[in-house]
C-alpha cells in the first residue's frame, strides 16, 4: 500500500529479542510487524497502528531519534492484556525537511483515521503533535487536543515555531480547526503570564499537577472529549522517567500516567495517541522505556475495552437529568450511562438555539448544578461557541 511506502522495515534482527520473549505466544512481540520478510499489505483489519517517527532535528533534546526502537524492543516483551488487532507499520523515513516530515505524518495520520485505526505515535521530540495534528486539517475536523505536559507548549506568540511553542502556532495558523487544546500536569513555575493570559483568554483548560493528582478520576471526562492526546515524557517525575534532558523533580508517578493513558484509550471519541521526547541516552536501567512501553500497554488496554458510549452511541437509553436554575431561568440537562455511571450534559449553541452540543462531564459536575452552581466545564465551552 502506498503508505506503507512510508517506513522503513522493522529489522527484527537488530532489536534486542531475547529467544524467551519470541517463545512467548502471548507476548506483543508476536503482533503483526512490517519486516522484509513479512511484510504487511492490508491495513483494513487492524485496530491500532504503530509508527515509530525518530525525528529530532528542532530540539535540543538530541537522543530522541533512537527512542522509537529502544521501546519497541520493551514493548514486545509484555504480555497482550487481549486479542487486539495490532500492527507494527516500522519508522517514519525522514523526510528532506522538518516539514516534509510533519506533512507525511499529518496524511498517513489522517488515512489511518479514515480506515478506523488508531495510530500510537512514538516520538522523536514533541513538535511532531504538530504533525499529528495536521491529519484532522486534512480531514477538514476542528478537535480537542489533550496534551500531557508539564509546560504549555504554547511559548510567547511571536516565538519561532519549536517544542515549547508548537501549540501556540497551531492557535495562531490553524485556529479554526482547534475547538480545545487541555493542559494536564503543568507546573506553574515553568509557565510564564502571557501563556496563562491566552489560555484563559481562550476558553482553554489548564489543570495543574497537585488538583488533578488530588483526584486523578476528574480527568476521564476529558479525555473522553479529547481527539488527540499527546504526552510529553517531562510530565513524569525524574525519580520515575529520568530520560530526559531537562527533567523536573515533580511530576506524574508511573502508575498515575498509565491511569491517564487508559483513560485515553477507552475514550470511544480519540482517534490518535502520541508519546515523546524520550531520550534514551539520559536513561537509568531502561527504567523511562519500560515505564513507555507500559504506557503504552495501557493505552491499547483501554481501546480494547471501550465502552461504545456517546458519541458512538445516541442518548436516547441514557437517564436523563433536568437541574432548574431558578435565579438564570434556564435549566441544565444532564445524561447518565447507568450501565458505566459515566455523565454527559448539554451546552446549547448560542448562534443556533437549535443545536445542542453534548460534552463529557462528571458527576462532580451534576452535583454542582444541583447546588446552584454552573460548571466551569459547562461555562467555558459556551463561551467558545459565542
Amino acid at each position: 500500500m502506498e503508505l506503507l511506502e512510508y517506513f522503513d522495515k522493522i529489522d527484527t534482527d537488530k532489536l534486542n529479542i531475547s529467544q524467551e520473549i519470541k517463545n512467548n505466544q502471548y507476548a506483543f512481540y508476536h503482533i503483526d510487524k512490517n519486516t522484509t520478510n513479512k511484510p504487511i499489505t492490508l491495513l483494513d483489519k487492524y485496530q491500532i497502528a504503530i509508527l515509530g517517527v525518530p525525528e529530532e532535528r528542532i530540539t535540543q533534546n538530541k537522543g530522541t531519534a533512537n527512542a522509537p526502537d529502544i521501546i519497541r524492543e520493551k514493548f514486545y516483551r509484555l504480555n497482550q492484556s487481549e486479542n487486539a488487532h495490532i500492527a507494527d507499520l516500522g519508522n517514519l523515513k525522514a523526510g528532506k525537511t522538518l516539514n516534509d516530515t510533519y506533512i507525511a505524518l499529518g496524511h498517513i495520520v489522517a488515512e489511518l483515521i479514515k480506515l478506523n485505526i488508531i495510530p500510537i505515535i512514538i516520538g522523536g521530540s514533541q513538535d511532531l503533535t504538530y504533525g499529528n495534528f495536521l491529519a484532522y486539517k486534512e480531514l477538514e475536523k476542528q478537535i480537542n487536543i489533550v496534551n500531557i505536559d508539564s509546560r504549555f507548549d504554547i511559548g510567547y506568540i511571536t516565538d519561532d515555531f519549536d517544542e515549547n511553542s508548537y501549540i501556540g502556532y497551531i492557535i495562531l495558523r490553524h485556529g479554526a480547526h482547534l475547538f480545545n487544546y487541555t493542559n494536564i500536569g503543568y507546573q506553574a513555575y515553568y509557565v510564564n503570564k502571557e501563556e496563562k493570559k491566552l489560555i484563559n483568554k481562550l476558553n482553554f483548560d489548564a489543570l495543574r499537577l497537585g488538583n488533578i493528582r488530588a483526584n486523578l478520576k476528574e480527568s476521564e471526562p476529558v479525555f473522553r472529549d479529547a481527539d488527540l492526546v499527546s504526552i510529553d515524557i517531562s510530565a513524569i517525575k525524574q525519580a520515575e522517567a529520568p530520560a530526559f534532558n531537562d527533567p523536573s523533580a515533580n511530576g506524574f508517578y508511573g502508575e498515575e500516567i498509565c491511569q491517564l493513558a487508559r483513560y485515553a484509550g477507552i475514550s470511544d471519541r480519540l482517534s490518535s495517541f502520541g508519546i515523546y521526547n524520550i531520550n534514551p541516552k539520559f536513561d537509568v536501567n531502561n527504567q523511562t522505556v519500560n515505564l513507555v512501553a507500559q504506557i503504552i500497554w495501557y493505552f491499547i488496554d483501554g481501546v480494547i475495552n471501550r465502552h461504545q458510549d456517546f458519541p458512538v452511541s445516541g442518548l436516547k437509553k441514557y437517564t436523563k437529568y433536568i437541574v432548574n436554575f431558578d435565579s438564570k431561568n434556564q435549566n441544565l440537562i444532564f445524561y447518565r450511562n447507568t450501565n458505566n455511571n459515566r455523565w454527559w450534559m448539554e451546552v446549547p449553541n448560542p448562534k443556533h438555539p437549535q443545536e445542542k452540543k453534548i460534552i463529557a462531564c462528571s458527576y462532580r459536575d451534576y452535583k454542582l448544578a444541583c447546588e446552584q452552581e454552573i460548571p466551569e466545564r459547562w461555562l467555558r465551552n459556551l463561551q467558545k461557541m459565542r
